[in-house]
């Protein structure tokens, strides 16, 4: 496993970068991210609290709250989307010709006891709209593979695997959503902005993915802010 790496530690949040196939969530085993964080910084697990999640299989940046008060502050800033994530993906390209850029609208329905989301033609009981933004940034010289940076207006389950996927593009090592090979998806959560919970200004961090195979394909990595 990765070591766990801290970008920023304050009386009201602690930031760091997930590893990939960590938890994001305290566990009976202790051995989930917060778990983790606590025992780095030397608190108890109750000190350390959740306020977003992110996949098992998807790596970044994260934030923490240390207190119960910025708890409360950072998950309403959660709720009203004033927290924004950024992820970089590498997925496979289709045949089909799509624009560079734009902005993907569906309905989703998540399957728990398939642990799938699907995207239906009507709303209906589960059903949530799932909106984002894309940009294309780079392709392979083969134009196999392209990195692209996704913004979420809506967090749901798997929505970046299944909206790509839906038009063609499923991530790279994502089986699951239609990808040729197996292995953990190539989604990586590459920039968190929030208020900060004691001053109320906006605060950015960023972290570049691993340097593995798919990421390793692209030289553009960092430049994916507008």
């Amino acid at each position: 496993m990765s070591k766990l790496v801290i970008l920023e530690h304050n009386q009201d949040y602690v930031v760091c970068i997930k590893p990939v196939g960590l938890s994001s969530e305290h566990n009976d085993q202790g051995s989930g991210l917060p778990d983790m964080l606590a025992d780095k910084l030397g608190v108890g697990p109750s000190s350390i609290y959740t306020v977003h999640r992110l996949d098992r299989t998807t790596g970044g940046v994260m934030v923490y709250a240390c207190s119960s008060g910025a708890a409360a502050y950072l998950s309403q800033a959660v709720a009203q989307r004033e927290a924004h994530k950024t992820y970089l993906a590498v997925a496979h390209l289709s045949d089909n010709c799509f624009p560079e850029s734009g902005t993907w609208e569906d309905l989703l329905f998540f399957d728990r006891t398939r642990n799938k989301s699907y995207i239906v033609a009507r709303m209906r009981k589960g059903v949530k709209t799932a909106i984002l933004d894309y940009r294309l940034l780079e392709t392979t010289m083969d134009r196999n593979l392209g990195l692209f940076a996704f913004d979420l207006h809506t967090g749901r389950t798997h929505q970046i695997r299944i909206q790509a996927a839906s038009r063609g593009l499923p991530l790279f090592g994502d089986r699951k959503y239609g990808a040729p090979e197996s292995g953990t998806p190539a989604l990586w959560t590459f920039q968190l902005t929030f208020p900060d919970p004691r001053t109320g200004k906006t605060v950015t961090f960023t972290a570049n993915p691993p340097e593995t195979h798919p990421f390793t394909l692209f030289a553009n990595q960092t430049d994916c802010q507008e």
